[in-house]
C-alpha cells in the first residue's frame, strides 16, 4: 500500500491495468450488482435537488423506481445507494442511448443542467472506497463483466490510478493526486 496523506491506496490501484471499453460492455456495470450504486451522506441530498431536473432525460422505470423508494435508499447492507428498477435490477439513473447504458445524471451534466456530474462511486469505479475514522482505503475491485477494460488497459498500458485521475483529484484534489504520482514514480 501506498499512503498518501489519509489515504492508503492498494497496489493493485497502481500496478493493474484498466481503460472503460464501452463498446464491448455497453455500460452493464450499471445493471448488473447486488445493489444501487455506493452513495456519501452528502450525494443523498444532491440527488434529491437534482432530480426535478434530470427527471425528463429517465426512462419510465427509473422514474417509476424513483418516486416509489426515493432519490436514494439504503440497501439490505445498510448502505445509501442509488434506487434499482425491479429490484436489484439497472439502477434507476440509467439511460440506454444506441445500445449503451448510460448515466442520465451524466448526460444532464455534460448539457449543463446540473453542476454534479455522478455519484463519487460511480466516477471512480474500478475502485472502492473503504472509509475508516481515521483513513480511507482505495481498493481496486475486480469484475468479470470489466474484462474487456481490463484487456484495453493493458493494451494501452494505462494503470488504474491514471485512468482515474480525473475523479481522484475530484475526490481528493490535485495537490494529493500530484502527491500519489511522486509516491509511485519512487516504487
Amino acid at each position: 500500500m501506498i499512503e498518501v496523506e489519509n489515504v492508503l491506496v492498494h497496489e493493485d490501484v497502481i500496478k493493474e491495468n484498466f481503460v472503460c471499453n464501452l463498446s464491448k460492455c455497453k455500460g452493464i456495470c450499471c445493471v448488473e450488482g447486488d445493489s444501487g450504486a455506493p452513495l456519501d451522506a452528502e450525494e443523498t441530498a444532491i440527488l434529491a435537488e437534482i432530480y426535478p431536473k434530470i427527471k425528463h432525460l429517465l426512462n419510465e422505470k427509473g422514474i417509476k423506481a424513483i418516486e416509489e423508494q426515493g432519490t436514494s435508499v439504503t440497501d439490505l447492507d445498510g448502505d445509501l445507494t442509488t434506487p434499482c428498477v425491479d429490484g436489484n435490477k439497472e439502477c434507476a439513473y440509467v439511460l440506454f442511448e444506441g445500445g449503451i447504458t448510460k448515466c442520465a445524471i451524466e448526460k444532464a451534466y455534460e448539457e449543463g443542467l446540473v453542476a454534479w456530474q455522478k455519484p463519487i462511486s460511480c466516477h471512480l469505479y474500478p475502485i472502492r472506497i473503504t472509509k475508516y475514522p481515521e483513513f480511507d482505503v482505495l481498493n481496486y475491485d475486480r469484475w468479470s463483466i470489466c474484462s474487456d477494460a481490463c484487456t484495453f488497459g493493458r493494451e494501452l498500458k494505462v494503470p488504474v490510478y491514471s485512468f482515474l485521475k480525473t475523479p481522484l483529484i475530484r475526490k481528493y484534489g490535485e495537490a494529493w493526486y500530484k502527491e500519489l504520482e511522486e509516491s509511485v514514480a519512487l516504487m
